[in-house]
């Protein structure tokens, strides 16, 4: 097996596992592309990419754009054998896209087609799916509609949140891609077309995290559990922003109003069209996360959730 140049495009938490993998690997990395710098906290601190900090650790020249056009000569003169993309967070385009010999591979995390786009793990938890995972396919224009060259399935777990899935699918997917790119050193990869139709996950706004209290209990909790932790699942509450941090069906409970929020069993729970949702942990407007009894035992008189 032949060692290859690469370049490596992402930038958050879920890039890291993959970029270590390759930086142990006997592949050189020429250089890492990643998004600027942004304020962070209180302080609006300007704060480096995840990926950033593990390549200037790593000793790896940094490249920040928040596109690519800009930077396309300054990529192009590193010679690269591959380009690597694990969740960028912007487009490869012509001339870069076709500049280094092998072309770019991404790193996806789900079962393409399924769930093309910015958001495939939130998407596919909202949607109920039992069953994702992570391809590793060849970068075409269109959007991640190119040839797989790998992929691997993963159970979703029935109280798995988006954020928990997609800490997992990073770690098996980064062990996906290492082996990717070694069969492409060595000439052993092989290309198949996407079969199936295509769903897609653009990226998740704040309403996308709204919990309607008119829907179906299970409906809600998958919801739940697909914005959590970004971009979070809120209601209102006395005309503010009330945000539900876990929670989960609550079973042989009398069914309330939608949105009517009681203590029955010894639960907090609130209405649905169907079994009422058990709140674990809530954070009321201006307050920090609290356990949803202590929030509770505050409360006097009716409580409606909209």
């Amino acid at each position: 097996m032949s060692s290859l140049r690469l370049i490596f495009a992402g930038s958050p938490a879920a890039a890291v596992p993959s970029l270590r993998h390759l930086l142990a690997s006997p592949h050189e990395v020429a250089a890492v592309v990643t998004r600027p710098d942004t304020p962070q906290g209180r302080k609006r601190v300007l704060t480096p990419t995840p990926v950033a900090e593990v390549a200037e650790e790593a000793g790896v020249p940094v490249v920040r754009a928040a596109r690519l056009a800009p930077v396309t000569e300054e990529l192009i003169a590193l010679e690269a054998d591959l380009g690597v993309v694990v969740a960028y967070g912007g487009l490869i385009r012509e001339p870069l896209l076709s500049a280094p010999r092998l072309g770019w591979i991404n790193l996806h995390f789900s079962l393409l087609p399924a769930w093309r786009g910015a958001a495939p793990v939130q998407h596919a938890l909202i949607a109920g799916d039992e069953t994702t995972g992570a391809s590793v396919f060849r970068l075409v224009e269109e959007l991640d509609a190119g040839p797989l060259l790998a992929m691997q399935s993963s159970p979703v777990g029935r109280h798995t949140t988006a954020g928990e899935l997609l800490t997992r699918l990073a770690d098996s997917g980064a062990e996906l891609l290492s082996d990717t790119v070694d069969a492409l050193a060595a000439g052993t990869a092989t290309l198949t077309e996407q079969t199936g139709e295509p769903s897609f996950a653009p990226k998740l706004t704040l309403d996308d995290g709204r919990l309607d209290w008119t829907r179906p209990g299970a409906e809600l909790v998958a919801r739940l559990r697909g914005v959590t932790p970004e971009p979070g699942a809120w209601t209102t509450l006395d005309g503010e922003r009330f945000k539900v941090l876990a929670g989960a069906l609550a079973h042989d409970v009398a069914p309330l109003a939608p949105g009517a929020v009681d203590l029955r069993a010894g639960q907090v729970v609130v209405g649905t069209a169907d079994t009422p949702l058990e709140l674990s942990e809530v954070q009321p407007a201006g307050k920090k996360g609290m356990r949803a009894a202590d929030w509770w035992r505050g409360r006097q008189g009716a409580t409606v959730l909209s």
